[in-house]
């Protein structure tokens, strides 16, 4: 049987309805797509494609199962190694993982195998009806600090050996960035809701408005009886330019930014906690997160929407798809040119309307590419005396984030790294006995795949440690 050399599309929101409201872009394979799909995959002996999942997802067990309609159990084969499948379906760079390193790939398009995880784990939810079962306790506790996809995976996994976990979330709803950093529109978040649900039937306990630090102190975790405490707790503390006018109103994080929409409502009709409506937007940044602060900025009502760049196009660090996503809802991507100098006015009698906040624009300069840097990309350089002034009403920086100092400061002999990051060994271990770390908290910002393979492997280095 002849082999379709490319993926099935995935069916989505038209552009100009989408960039209007905050329900989810992609709609998601049909059961017929899905089978066509998983013909693709030629079922290959030695799995590149498993080498390429930080958790190792059994990835032609799974396809094959969806080849004969056993959506139910190509579900139960992703859940051994993964907890989150619903969310990985959807965020996980599969492109640059799994799919990178599928065989068919080498001459035709790969297998679309994020978009059939994604359709394996909505079927489940759409039509489990039986919880999850704890299973018999092991007699020990452990702590979770953070309920980010690497704490919710070190957490799933400990509990489905019988232990006792506890998660501390700082914020009041569980997920991290899950529900704070990723858009509605990307990651509904009844998806997260009802991940986190299932790892509570599985006997996981979740305490939010808990900060590990201020709250309680990991050293008090463990005179609480906790045997092992796991540090997940992610990268929020946000990086800014140092340039002037960062400190105008109308300036803000992309973390900032988002978290008002996503966790705080802020798109609501009435909101408790607004941002900016209308006027004109300018996101610093060519990340994941950059795209999602734009294209929420869009759906909140902005009339023009920017991408603020230093390098071009192939530099662009965001996932193919999601640039795609973006130029299509008509974000202006203004490519090789570097903020200067945030312009604004602190004169409350002025006669604008300070609606938007005291921003009027942002000074750029032109930049060019020079000779690649340490990571192998090429080195923006400023061209001198290519100045110019973009005329916009708020600033959203997005470009990256550190690990909160709090847990380092308040815990004794707990050794981080120059930029704030926990360091562990090959087991997640930090210099602290029995205190194990992963994720973004030792990372920095990265992928929420590549946290959860963090999770797993703290997991199995607890256990370990624990059974002895």
């Amino acid at each position: 049987m002849a082999i379709n050399p490319t993926k099935h599309e995935m069916p989505t929101q038209a552009p100009e309805v989408r960039a209007h409201n905050f329900k989810e872009v992609a709609l998601g394979y049909t059961e017929e797509i899905a089978i066509e799909e998983a013909k693709r995959c030629l079922n290959c002996k030695n799995k590149p494609c498993v080498q390429g999942c930080p958790v190792n997802i059994s990835i032609p067990e799974f396809i094959e199962k969806i080849k004969v309609g056993d959506f139910e159990g190509a579900y139960q084969t992703i859940s051994v190694s993964s907890s989150l499948p619903a969310v990985c379906g959807r965020v996980c760079p599969q492109e640059s993982q799994c799919e990178s390193k599928c065989t068919l790939g080498i001459k035709f398009e790969p297998v679309g195998i994020g978009r059939l995880e994604r359709f394996v784990a909505d079927y489940h939810n759409a039509n489990a009806t039986a919880a999850p079962v704890a299973p018999a306790s092991n007699g020990h506790r452990v702590a979770v600090v953070g309920s980010g996809p690497s704490g919710l995976t070190c957490a799933g996994d400990l509990a489905k050996k019988g232990y006792k976990v506890t998660v501390f979330e700082a914020l009041h709803t569980a997920g991290g960035v899950l529900v704070y950093g990723i858009p509605e529109f990307r990651l509904p978040k009844s998806i997260v809701a009802k991940e986190v649900e299932t790892l509570k039937a599985l006997g996981v306990d979740v305490e939010t408005n808990v900060v590990i630090g201020k709250t309680l102190t990991i050293d008090e975790l463990f005179e609480d009886g906790y045997e092992a405490v796991f540090v997940g707790s992610g990268a929020g503390l946000p990086n800014f330019m140092n340039i002037p006018g960062e400190a105008y109103k109308g300036v803000y994080s992309a973390n900032e930014f988002l978290t008002r929409s996503n966790l705080m409502k802020s798109y609501r009709e009435d909101p408790e906690t607004p941002i900016m409506k209308g006027g004109k937007v300018a996101v610093v940044g060519g990340g994941n997160v950059a795209m999602d602060a734009a294209r929420t900025a869009l759906r909140l009502g902005a009339d023009k929407v920017y991408i603020v760049y230093r390098r071009s196009m192939d530099e662009l660090p965001a996932r193919k798809e999601e640039v795609e996503h973006a130029m299509e809802e008509g974000i202006d991507f203004q490519l090789l040119k570097n903020p200067v100098e945030i312009l604004g006015y602190n004169n409350p009698e002025d006669p604008r309307d300070p609606k938007n906040g005291f921003v009027t624009g942002m000074k750029c300069i032109r930049m060019e590419l020079g000779e690649p840097d340490a990571k192998g990309r090429r080195r923006p350089i400023a061209i001198e005396g290519s100045e110019f002034v973009l005329d916009v009403d708020a600033v959203v920086m997005s470009i990256g984030t550190s690990p909160n100092p709090l847990i380092k400061s308040t815990t004794k002999g707990l050794e981080v790294n120059a930029h704030g990051g926990i360091i562990v060994n090959e087991d997640g271990l930090t210099s602290r006995e029995a205190v194990y770390a992963g994720g973004d908290a030792v990372t920095g910002a990265a992928t929420v795949i590549s946290a959860m393979g963090a999770g797993k492997v703290a997991a199995k280095a607890i256990d370990e440690f624990l059974s002895k």
